[in-house]
């Protein structure tokens, strides 16, 4: 069905015009002629002006009309080709899928996801941006995004959570390090290496930093950075990294560092989320697009870490 942008008096007036009568004006919009005659009273009631002589013949229109007829007709056009162009965003936003997630996601783990989903919808638009935790959340509340991925503490008003498993947070080093030969290791342990840690407003500094205020530990870091996946690569001699086994996993299975969890639980608490807005409708693609998501992060929780004791990991967690 055509969308008319136009108002109902003017819409009558445009039809009886190109038609020449009431009666077959009415035929084409499906009403009664006594609805078209009504709207056209009241155009010209409202306008001050007679717009048709009313013949035998049919309706003619006046000079008033003619005027009008110009004007009215060069709105239509206008309004059809607006109509056009807002059914195709809408076509292209079916076809767009938009992310947002973390920083430590975004340098392996979302781009694996997102190229594979590309192989299989290869005319699919991908939108990925990436942002501090607080940043993802807003993001998705104010519609700028389809989906997001984050770690998470607690839950967020307004955000609905598709997906969700444990993430606990590793102390990732160089695979001769000397707490790579622990199964496990405590966080009294890690604070006499030095940390390269990311920055405070991250889940995982937080909650390291309460393990330590709970233990009366103190450290300073080694090094700080508002970017986590500059850290792994800066690692070297008896350095340690705080990381989820998702940013760390292509280092730690090429054998050139290693992860190990914590014993405390403090740190086994972080969840790993999938989210989205509550109440907005997802178009098909998004929801494959969650699915492929959620099968990724299953499969890397289905993964060993080292020599990791199986008690110090809670079922269930993405490793």
């Amino acid at each position: 069905m055509a969308i008319s942008l136009l108002s109902l008096p003017l819409r009558y007036f445009l039809e009886v015009a190109r038609t020449g009568s009431v009666n077959q004006a009415a035929q084409r919009l499906h009403v009664a002629a006594s609805a078209v005659s009504r709207q056209l009273g009241k155009l010209e009631d409202s306008l001050g002006v007679v717009l048709f002589e009313r013949q035998a013949r049919g309706m003619t229109l006046t000079e008033a009309g003619t005027r009008l007829l110009a004007h009215a007709s060069a709105h239509d056009a206008q309004a059809l080709e607006l109509v056009d162009q807002l059914q195709d965003l809408s076509a292209q936003g079916a076809l767009r899928v938009r992310l947002a997630c973390t920083e430590g996601f975004a340098a392996a783990f979302m781009p694996q996801v997102m190229a594979g989903f590309r192989r299989a919808h290869p005319q699919v638009q991908l939108h990925l941006q990436v942002a501090v935790p607080q940043d993802v959340s807003a993001l998705v509340l104010r519609g700028e995004v389809d989906l997001a991925l984050k770690y998470s503490m607690a839950p967020e008003k307004g955000l609905q959570v598709l997906h969700s498993a444990i993430a606990p947070i590793y102390a990732v080093m160089p695979a001769q390090h000397p707490l790579a030969r622990q199964r496990s290791v405590r966080v009294a342990d890690v604070v006499r290496y030095p940390l390269l840690l990311g920055a405070s407003n991250t889940t995982g500094r937080q909650l390291f930093d309460l393990s330590c205020t709970v233990q009366g530990l103190r450290y300073v870091p080694a090094v700080e950075s508002n970017f986590s996946s500059a850290l792994l690569p800066l690692l070297s001699g008896h350095d340690v990294v705080l990381a989820s086994y998702l940013t760390a996993a292509r280092w730690v299975e090429a054998g050139l560092l290693a992860a190990r969890p914590f014993d405390e639980a403090q740190l086994q608490q972080r969840r790993l989320q999938v989210l989205a807005a509550e109440g907005r409708v997802p178009s098909a693609l998004v929801e494959q697009f969650t699915k492929a998501l959620v099968v990724a992060i299953e499969e890397y929780g289905k993964r060993k870490v080292g020599r990791r004791r199986r008690a110090a990991v809670a079922p269930g967690a993405v490793f």
